[in-house]
């Protein structure tokens, strides 16, 4: 990947506002963003290559590697080929080659493969159990013949005890390929919660220097009240809870759980501080980037925090204020300090791609 200057990963906190530096960071010159907020998920979602990490690195066993190298497999392939899944039609996002890219991936840490099996390849599905029907008259007429077993599988045991660093080394490799088929000759590549916060203590394992991610966190009163009730209109769902004590408990609980990072490829930002303190955050993004501040071409042609403005402080509505006072209380370290008050309509929020 000679040619890629920067991969740039936005990612936050489920409706914390990282497409605000998707859009921010597409007006910097030779940032290729096609797909605009489209969520690169492969990494860290079920049965994605940090899953097969863990499986293959941490109590791994000839059984534990079959089922990881399978699944994962079977996942990258999802991704490529459903072209109507949100988070799939990698064959057009990504693609032709992600597949044959893949391919070459497990072929790199998979290490046997042999005519073998074992309980799970037993396990009874829906094309297994026609077939055993349809076997069991014939096995009764000829009570002496051997039968091959009916398997779930039919190409044995995939097995790999791959070391730690050939497998960072592979997946490394692995990810930086299908980069550079995302950037299209580009010098940059933004990619969309490419990365979560929750596992961004892996990434100097994956990644060089040439990384760099950004994590945007917002005020969780305006992550209630847009969740609660302003999305629900627009069709747009959020994994949270909608009552408010609940709420608090799943916030404080997820932001909790993050492991603590302190790689010099993260810079966490504050979204509110896109918009009330938008010179010193540009400055601060360019900086970080290792752009030069005559490479923001396009300013304010993707995000323009005058209009950003209008989905902040809506938890100041007379009608939030019972649920807001126990956000205040149970999440007072997470709230964000708002220099001044605005009075905003919830009608004007504005909804972004």
């Amino acid at each position: 990947m000679n040619n890629m200057d920067k991969i740039i990963v936005s990612s936050g906190y489920m409706g914390s506002g990282s497409s605000a530096v998707t859009d921010l960071v597409s007006e910097f010159k030779d940032c290729q963003n096609e797909h605009k907020s489209y969520e690169y998920i492969m990494l860290h979602c079920p049965n994605g290559l940090f899953d097969l990490e863990d499986k293959l690195l941490l109590g791994n066993n000839a059984l534990r590697s079959d089922e990881a190298i399978r699944s994962f497999e079977e996942q990258m392939k999802k991704l490529y080929d459903k072209k109507y899944w949100w988070v799939g039609n990698y064959k057009k996002i990504i693609g032709p080659n992600f597949k044959k890219i893949t391919d070459k991936f497990i072929s790199n840490i998979q290490e046997f493969n042999f005519s073998s099996y074992w309980y799970t390849h037993e396990e009874v599905n829906s094309k297994m159990f026609f077939k055993l029907v349809l076997r069991k008259p014939i096995k009764m007429l000829f009570k002496n013949k051997k039968f091959n077993k009916i398997l779930k599988y039919d190409d044995g045991m995939r097995i790999s005890f791959v070391k730690e660093n050939d497998f960072y080394k592979y997946a490394h490799d692995y990810i930086y390929e299908i980069v550079e088929e995302v950037s299209k000759g580009n010098k940059n590549v933004i990619l969309d919660q490419f990365l979560l916060p929750f596992n961004l203590y892996r990434v100097d394992n994956y990644f060089d220097d040439k990384l760099r991610v950004i994590v945007v966190e917002r005020d969780p009163r305006d992550v209630f009240i847009l969740n609660k009730y302003i999305y629900p209109e627009k069709q747009i769902e959020v994994p949270f809870p909608t009552d408010v004590e609940m709420f608090c408990e799943f916030y404080r609980k997820m932001r909790e759980s993050e492991k603590e990072c302190n790689s010099n490829k993260i810079l966490r930002i504050k979204f509110e501080d896109l918009i009330y303190n938008y010179d010193k955050m540009i400055e601060e993004i360019t900086s970080f980037l290792g752009f030069k501040a005559a490479d923001h071409i396009n300013k304010k042609s993707r995000f323009n925090p005058d209009i950003s403005i209008k989905n902040t402080q809506l938890f100041r509505k007379k009608e939030y204020a019972d649920e807001v006072k126990v956000i205040e209380k149970e999440l007072s370290n997470y709230l964000y300090d708002f220099p001044y008050e605005i009075d905003n309509d919830v009608k004007d929020t504005i909804e972004f791609e």
